[in-house]
């Protein structure tokens, strides 16, 4: 069902538009990942849907009746007001709902007139439906149900809204939009301000719900696990991609390869054009000279595509360590209770090292002992010879924010170094013209980013320590950041709560569990995640088989609740034939796009080149369709 359409919308500001002519729709279960770079104005295209914020030119439509919201990043709550019932508020017009029922029961009891009877009767079962769809019988176990899958505890409840720190806050805020269910959710950084465990616990949720939604996230391990759907936003315009974050990835990659490939045969086609007409412009074929050239100027011209890229970051070449950096033996660590206990683990020479656990762990302090700067309880941490950190700090408290980006970079003056090398090392991340003479507290937080990053590298470091590195950098950005780490030959040691960039880049984890237990993890986040179920799954078999004994299932039932189905039934020979009619068709519009006729008409390009996309799309879940089918049935 369409919840929403758009079209034509712009938006800009003193310094330029933001984005022009833009639209989309959106349907009962999209769930909808909105990417770009920053500043491209994807807060501004939620405020413009939600009507906090009117467009330039071009409409938003709502379907009737649908229910829209933002989710807010400044609380607005009833002072006193404890928590448990500021969350209940966000169902008030589900239980007056409930509260116009019970009215209307009443009323049809006593109601006298058959037409008044079946008016009521009529209103009764629309409440009842609608109360039934929104399961507002179990009001109280929904309200706690996602107040603890946020990590809002039960015996903070009744404690006043006001008294919650600003990341709990936060979080009462998001419990209130879900509890609300709007038909097209609004979120904006929705993990903001959660650990892993409630961000993982509201991707398991969101992937569940039927509303439309419409998602800005930073977080590339949870776009993965929400979406089905990926709007591209840049300075060209709105892109739409089916699909997951990894099936975008890929997808955007193979489009720019399409595109490049059409503009590159129409640039062909037309010097082939433009050779002959100045051939024979003045010869006997000069009427063929001319009909060539109107038919040049009529061409609609495939515009160069490209893609949104960041900085090729890279760290250079560094003086070699010891084989073994960081040799690590029965660590202890504690303040008012236990941080780590009996840690041990070896380091060697290239090895990426991530440190991972919620907020309180003791990530930091794990990260100081390591480096010396403070003193274990008990145990040892021995540094490797030739060994030298560089250290970059969330906070970036290492960069002075009066001082010109090529001043803090370096601070200290040195004549080896001239003004051309400073310059070459910061347009490695992406540093460039006047930007380097701007002081550090006028930059944004991904440029200022950069230029840590930048001094981290003019130390000659052969160690990179990084304290969650990819916090103020957009996705393109943080992909640059880790192939710059692949590359680079020395030792990383990075502290992050980024799942998408610990699995690209670490290769040893130390996951911080709490009560002093650290789980030294031969792998990445997806390793670990591997390792847990697997545990849990060991666990839990001894009770699952005392279940199998008390109440014998028959076999047919056990095996189809073993794996449930993603696509709805079809017969094996059905999806055969449907696959053998997209393939013959993919085929056909192969041979289409090698035809140099076709870069003839730029608007027939652009349609092939689309139903190429849609066809190898239709067909990859086809193949996942006919792989179930062919297991299950």
């Amino acid at each position: 069902m369409l919840l929403m359409s758009c079209s034509r919308l712009s938006r800009g500001f003193d310094d330029g538009p933001l984005f022009q002519d833009i639209g989309f729709e959106l349907y009962a279960g999209d769930r909808v990942g909105l990417v770009g770079p920053n500043g491209v104005g994807k807060t501004t295209l939620l405020r413009l849907l939600a009507g906090h914020d009117r467009p330039d030119d071009g409409e938003v439509r709502l379907h009737a009746g649908a229910r829209i919201s933002l989710l807010q990043q400044q609380p607005d709550f009833q002072k006193g007001r404890a928590l448990f019932d500021e969350a209940k508020s966000a169902l008030d017009a589900l239980l007056a709902a409930h509260d116009d029922m019970v009215r209307t029961a009443e009323q049809l009891a006593q109601a006298q007139d058959e037409a008044e009877r079946k008016s009521l009767a009529a209103r009764y079962d629309r409440l009842h439906e609608l109360l039934h769809h929104h399961d507002a019988y179990n009001v109280d176990h929904r309200i706690e149900h996602v107040l603890d899958g946020l990590g809002l505890a039960a015996e903070d409840y009744r404690r006043p809204v006001e008294t919650f720190s600003g990341g709990q806050q936060s979080r009462l805020m998001l419990a209130k939009l879900l509890l609300a269910a709007p038909d097209v959710m609004l979120l904006d950084e929705p993990s903001n301000h959660l650990d892993i465990a409630a961000t993982s616990w509201l991707e398991n949720y969101l992937a569940q719900q039927h509303e439309a939604m419409l998602i800005v996230s930073h977080d590339r391990y949870f776009l993965n696990r929400v979406v089905n759907k990926v709007f591209e936003l840049s300075p060209r315009g709105l892109a739409v991609y089916p699909g997951n974050f990894e099936a975008y990835l890929k997808l955007r990659e193979q489009r720019y390869e399409q595109e490049m490939k059409a503009w590159e045969s129409q640039r062909e086609y037309i010097a082939k054009q433009e050779e002959y007409i100045r051939r024979v412009h003045y010869g006997q074929l000069h009427k063929q000279a001319q009909s060539r050239q109107k038919a040049l100027d009529k061409l609609e011209r495939v515009e160069r595509p490209t893609l949104i890229s960041a900085p090729h970051m890279h760290f250079g070449d560094v003086e070699r360590s010891g084989d073994v950096v960081l040799q690590v033996s029965d660590l202890c660590k504690a303040y008012d209770k236990p941080l780590f206990q009996d840690l041990s683990f070896q380091l060697q020479r290239g090895q990426r090292l991530g440190i991972m656990g919620p907020n309180g762990s003791g990530k930091t302090t794990l990260l100081r002992v390591l480096l010396g700067q403070e003193k274990p309880d008990s145990g040892k941490a021995d540094i490797g010879h030739l060994v030298e950190f560089g250290y970059y700090d969330q906070h970036l408290k290492i960069l002075p924010d009066d001082k010109e980006v090529i001043r803090a970079v370096w601070p200290h003056t040195d004549e080896q170094t001239t003004d051309q090398h400073r310059r070459d090392l910061l347009a490695r991340f992406g540093l460039t013209g006047d930007q380097v003479y701007q002081k550090v507290g006028e930059l944004s937080g991904g440029e200022r980013s950069r230029v840590a990053l930048a001094r981290v590298v003019a130390l000659g470091t052969n160690v990179l320590v990084l304290d969650e590195p990819t916090n103020h950098l957009d996705l393109w950005a943080c992909e640059s950041l880790e192939k710059a780490l692949l590359e680079f030959e020395g030792t990383s040691i990075v502290v992050s709560h980024d799942r998408w960039f610990l699995n690209r880049v670490v290769d040893l984890l130390l996951v911080l569990e709490g009560n002093g237990r650290v789980r030294v993890i031969p792998g990445n986040y997806d390793t670990y995640e591997l390792l847990r179920a697997q545990q849990i799954e060991t666990k839990e078999k001894p009770a699952a088989k005392v279940e199998e004994k008390k109440v014998e299932k028959p076999k047919p039932e056990r095996e189809t609740r073993k794996k449930k189905r993603r696509f709805p039934y079809r017969k094996v020979e059905d999806l055969e034939a449907e696959i053998a009619k997209e393939e013959t068709l993919l085929r056909e519009l192969e041979q289409k796009m090698a035809s140099p006729d076709l870069y003839r008409e730029g608007d027939k390009v652009k349609l092939t080149t689309q139903q190429f996309e849609d066809v190898k799309v239709r067909l990859a879940q086809l193949y996942e369709h006919w792989e179930e089918a062919v297991e299950l049935n």
